[in-house]
């Protein structure tokens, strides 16, 4: 008795209507009919399928179906729907049968609906009245057609504008022409030797002033070793020069460097007094060091690069980014152009 009872509410409650939007029609236009399920939720609901122009009865075809759609309601049931498109070409009242829906595996059917269709009048004694067919005329003007055209090419104009007033920027703010220079240097032992030239040429060797004499020519020594060899001499002592070109000269020629620099620091520090020939002795101790020292294959060109301001340096990036500005808006506004030229001739 109870299983009896649930099939009946189960049956109760699936219901299939059918409604049409127009029960009539012109011969050639076309009506919708729309199948409305209801059944729980999540039920197997199954609709009739139809093949483009085939005849859902003899006179009336369909000409599309559409998808299948849901619509939840409140008390756990559901509609599922469907639109079926019909047409005829065949004037005439058409009977159309009930629309069948599988729910679970059982067949369901709604009520069956009527379709009139109507043909058109044609006056067949009065053919005076019905004129041949007319030349080719213009279309109206539609603002619908050309608003998009017209205002991609105001858009067009304000971008060649603004990329017109970037160029003037551009131009006016000349650019900054940086000179690299290639100057040739003195090497080494020729700036140690113009020095000793001088040291010559002022009879420091023959002056009583033998503390300036000294410190001309070990300054002269001392910035020819930190030049030559690399590390920083003018701040060392003379015997932590000695040591670093231990390593690196002969001992008879350090043996040499290391009196002029111990007869140096005594006359500078101890007020040390020499004789003419030992000057002269030193100074050629001196000359004979960096004849045996030189590299004459050291490089001789030295590339000086300009440094620029700050200002010169934002300059530069303002001209970059007014370049890479005027380039993306002119590839715009060609874009633009060919777009609006393709669409008017469409238009024409």
């Amino acid at each position: 008795m109870a299983l009896a009872l649930s099939t009946l509410a189960a049956v109760a409650q699936v219901n299939v209507e059918a409604r049409i939007d127009s029960l009539e029609i012109v011969i050639g236009q076309q009506t919708n009919v729309t199948v409305t399920a209801t059944a729980k939720e999540g039920a197997q609901v199954q609709f009739a399928n139809y093949k483009p122009q085939q005849m859902i009865t003899p006179g009336v075809e369909v000409v599309e179906m559409g998808p299948v759609t849901t619509k939840g309601l409140d008390n756990g049931m559901c509609n599922y729907e469907r639109t079926y498109t019909l047409t005829s070409f065949d004037g005439k009242l058409y009977y159309l049968p009930p629309f069948a829906v599988k729910v679970d595996g059982k067949t369901y059917k709604s009520k069956s609906l009527a379709l009139k269709v109507l043909e058109i009048a044609v006056d067949t004694v009065n053919v005076d009245k019905f004129y041949g067919p007319k030349d080719v005329q213009d279309n109206p003007f539609s603002w619908d057609d050309w608003s998009a055209i017209f205002w991609l090419s105001l858009l067009m104009l304000v971008i060649a504008a603004l990329t017109y007033y970037l160029y003037l920027r551009l131009r006016d703010n000349k650019p900054i022409v940086a000179h690299i220079r290639i100057v040739k240097r003195l090497l080494p032992h020729q700036k140690a030797m113009k020095e000793i030239e001088i040291i010559k040429a002022e009879k420091m060797v023959t002056s009583e002033n033998q503390k300036e004499y000294y410190t001309k020519l070990t300054e002269t020594l001392r910035k020819y070793i930190e030049e030559r060899y690399g590390f920083r001499a003018m701040e060392m002592t003379s015997s932590e020069i000695i040591d670093r070109l231990t390593e690196t000269q002969d001992q008879q020629a350090l043996d040499e460097l290391r009196m002029l620099f111990q007869t140096a620091d005594l006359v500078k520090f101890a007020k040390y007094s020499t004789l003419i020939n030992e000057n002269d002795m030193n100074l050629v101790n001196a000359i004979e060091f960096i004849n045996k020292t030189k590299v004459e294959n050291m490089q001789e060109e030295v590339v000086e690069k300009p440094q620029l301001t700050e200002e010169q340096v934002r300059s530069a990036k303002t001209r970059r980014l007014l370049k890479t500005v005027i380039w993306t808006l002119t590839a715009v506004a060609a874009a633009i152009f060919l777009y609006v030229a393709y669409e008017v001739m469409l238009l024409i």
